[in-house]
């Protein structure tokens, strides 16, 4: 846990074992992770003495999505390749701290996100390259697929107001889909494989973070095009975004760090 104020370390939560996902909800006040290495998400109820209920799912947890309203948690199982039908997604209730059903998915997962405007979950599947969306009322099946025209779907984020996906490919492509249709619309070139996005809607910029060589990729999203390219350290692919401040953070996994790039604002 680190204070985004004045950029300070505050404590760690324990027993999260090989977690490959946090989703923060500030509606409900609740942090979720998935964690890889023992096939389960956390709920953590945000604050100095944090509150932390577990919940087993599918194989290797990894992406996840929340819609608020209903207070349901998607979580994008990868799946292990020794196992048939392996890879899910599980949906998860989180005030009944259960399981609501396991849906197998058409391919490895990725990251999730989840649309108020469509109702929808939309799911990033690795091979063959493509979205999976899933209705968020019913949400037992995939209902639809998106093709991508580029290798490896990775990273995620939601434009809201333009009605698109930005979805981040191991190819080095940013690829844009319209929520509603799937209809590839721009996208720019990115410095390398990406994994985790972040989208600044006050600055109409995405984070793309490519681990190696270990940046961060800043993308205009109204002309879709690089605008800058900030350094992190090699194998840095996990940030984290504080809106509020327009603060990125990248975790450096070699010196154990967290690098901290601010956004200016356009002028």
């Amino acid at each position: 846990m680190i204070n985004c104020v004045n950029d300070s370390y505050l404590f760690s939560i324990p027993d999260l074992k090989g977690v490959a996902g946090v989703l923060a909800s500030e509606e409900r006040n609740i942090v979720f992770t998935s964690n890889r290495g023992e096939n389960t998400v956390a709920m953590i109820k945000a604050g100095l003495e944090p509150e932390v209920a577990k919940v087993r799912v599918g194989i290797r947890p990894n992406g996840l999505a929340f819609d608020p309203a209903r207070n349901r948690l998607l979580v994008a199982n990868t799946g292990d390749p020794r196992v048939e039908g392996s890879t899910t997604v599980t949906i998860v209730d989180v005030a009944k701290r259960e399981v609501v059903c396991d849906i197998p998915a058409p391919g490895r997962t990725r990251w999730a996100i989840y649309d108020r405007l469509t109702d929808s979950f939309y799911v990033n599947i690795m091979e063959p390259p493509q979205v999976a969306v899933i209705d968020g009322g019913n949400p037992v099946k995939v209902g639809r697929t998106f093709p991508v025209p580029a290798k490896g779907p990775h990273g995620l984020e939601l434009d809201s107001r333009h009605k698109r996906l930005y979805c981040a490919c191991d190819e080095g492509k940013l690829v844009t889909l319209d929520t509603s249709s799937g209809t590839v619309g721009g996208g720019s070139s990115l410095s390398g494989a990406p994994d985790a996005v972040f989208f600044n809607r006050d600055l109409h910029h995405l984070y793309v973070a490519v681990g190696d060589p270990g940046v961060i990729d800043v993308i205009d999203t109204d002309a879709l095009e690089r605008v800058q390219t900030q350094s992190t350290e090699q194998g840095a692919h996990t940030i984290a975004f504080d809106p509020k401040r327009n603060k990125v953070y990248a975790f450096l996994p070699s010196t154990h760090r967290a690098f901290i790039f601010e956004d200016a604002v356009k002028e």
